[in-house]
């Protein structure tokens, strides 16, 4: 079984053991619907912290930002 997992922007293996992933990273999935050009596809993607910084540096509106108090 195969339990590395990469960073879909830079392609950095991520911290993984015991099939658990040690380190933290967005990851995102979208199944696609029919006003789209992509129907019933679903896109998954994992991106390392260092490449998520990057990219909602460029974003015109940041993201919403709270505070969880339990993790």
């Amino acid at each position: 079984m195969d339990n590395k997992m990469y960073c879909n922007v830079c392609g950095r293996e991520l911290y993984v053991k015991n099939g658990m992933l040690l380190e933290d990273a967005f990851e995102a999935k979208k199944q696609w619907g029919y006003f789209s050009r992509k129907d019933a596809a679903l896109h998954s993607f994992v991106i390392c912290e260092d490449c998520y910084d990057d990219m909602v540096e460029k974003f015109a509106i940041p993201p919403e930002v709270t505070t969880v108090t339990e993790l």
